[in-house]
């Protein structure tokens, strides 16, 4: 299956939710609220989501190993998507602002893919936090 940019991020936004067995509802409420609010899903159909989101956790189920959607979801992204992809990607698994070793793992899987440098994986990692700490 041949995937666009805008269901490329999807997939990596749900599979990121899913990386730790646990897929709650703020991170599915957040995933919806990206895609209906930032620029880069501008165009994008949105009443597609629940359909990419269930291809995304199908094929998760027929997988031995994320790797292989990774491969499939970095095939669909210019370079110059790959910080936006790994923002997207922090700012589901920090919803709860509690990553375990699983999401963890995720995310430096994720960044070592797309090799993007640490000072920017840091700086999009402290933008998270900032933007979801609570009082």
């Amino acid at each position: 299956m041949s995937l666009s940019p805008q269901d490329a991020l999807v997939y990596l936004m749900v599979v990121t939710s899913a990386a730790d067995t646990d897929m709650t509802a703020p991170e599915l409420d957040r995933i919806a609220g990206l895609v209906e609010r930032l620029p880069v899903f501008e165009g994008y159909d949105r009443l597609q989501l629940s359909e990419i989101a269930g291809q995304c956790v199908e094929a998760m189920s027929r997988v031995d190993d994320l790797e292989q959607i990774l491969d499939e979801v970095l095939d669909a992204l210019p370079e110059r998507l790959h910080d936006t992809a790994y923002a997207l990607a922090v700012e589901v698994a920090a919803v709860d602002l509690d990553l375990g070793q699983e999401e963890l793992r995720w995310l430096e899987m994720i960044r070592d893919r797309l090799k993007l440098d640490r000072l920017t994986t840091a700086a999009i990692e402290v933008a998270a936090r900032a933007r979801l700490r609570k009082a």
